[in-house]
């Protein structure tokens, strides 16, 4: 019986403590999965009441329009705020934060890119700026106004710019991740250099920093774009949009 006891403490062991922390703490996996989705108690009410309204909103108006005319404008207000909602849902689950700050979320740019790459770079740039102003709704770190303009309405409009590449959706990503990682970039080179340790230049902060977050990001949404199931459905949507 012994001999079973100590079988099942090398194989549950291992399956038990293989997640590290931030701070490099060893972590139970049960507690690991706590704190992935820890943060979506952090909503507040205004919020999910925006989120659900939206989603809703673009369910009825779908069911409810029947003309013609309006037929795609009705498939680019739906698919706007489904994919705003998930977007936003998606950058609340987070599976790894940063020391220096910023999350890795299970690609929660994604739904943004795939809305820019159907319907263009004009309504993609719209919904990231939307998407920019329900985190301002929840709450947002702000010290200048021209900083709130750069982190919430640029960076995430810039994502937008994916529409830019409809016959090739890998470049969008690329393009407007890279895009908003300038953004970011700017923004801490401006407003947040004094957070840079002491004798780094802040211009090699900010760049180590946003590549590092919004890069890893922007990479992690690329991968799962490429899962062939993932761009199946992609294709059969574009499919679906452009009939």
């Amino acid at each position: 019986m012994r001999k079973y006891k100590n079988l099942r403490f090398f194989i549950i062991n291992p399956l038990v403590y293989v997640i590290f922390n931030e701070r490099g703490y060893k972590m139970a996996i049960i507690e690991y999965l706590k704190t992935i989705f820890a943060k979506l108690s952090e909503l507040k009410p205004i919020t999910m009441v925006v989120l659900v309204v939206i989603i809703l909103a673009s369910v009825l108006y779908i069911a409810l329009s029947k003309k013609r005319s309006k037929k795609h404008d009705t498939k680019m207000m739906a698919y706007a705020g489904i994919s705003i909602a998930i977007a936003f849902l998606l950058s609340y689950i987070r599976l790894y934060r940063f020391p220096q700050g910023g999350s890795i979320t299970p690609a929660s740019m994604l739904p943004l890119f795939i809305f820019a790459y159907l319907f263009g770079a004009k309504a993609g740039i719209t919904a990231g700026a939307a998407y920019g102003l329900i985190h301002l709704i929840q709450g947002a770190y702000i010290i200048h106004w021209a900083q709130l303009l750069l982190d919430y309405i640029l960076a995430y409009s810039a994502v937008g710019l994916a529409g830019f590449f409809r016959k090739d959706l890998k470049k969008g990503i690329l393009v407007g991740g890279l895009m908003r990682v300038l953004v970011s970039f700017l923004s801490g080179v401006i407003f947040f250099g004094e957070f840079a340790p002491e004798g780094m230049n802040m211009v090699l902060y900010s760049a180590t920093v946003n590549f590092l977050v919004i890069g890893t990001e922007t990479i992690i949404c690329l991968v799962v774009y490429l899962i062939p199931s993932v761009n199946k459905i992609v294709r059969n949507l574009k499919g679906q949009i452009s009939v």
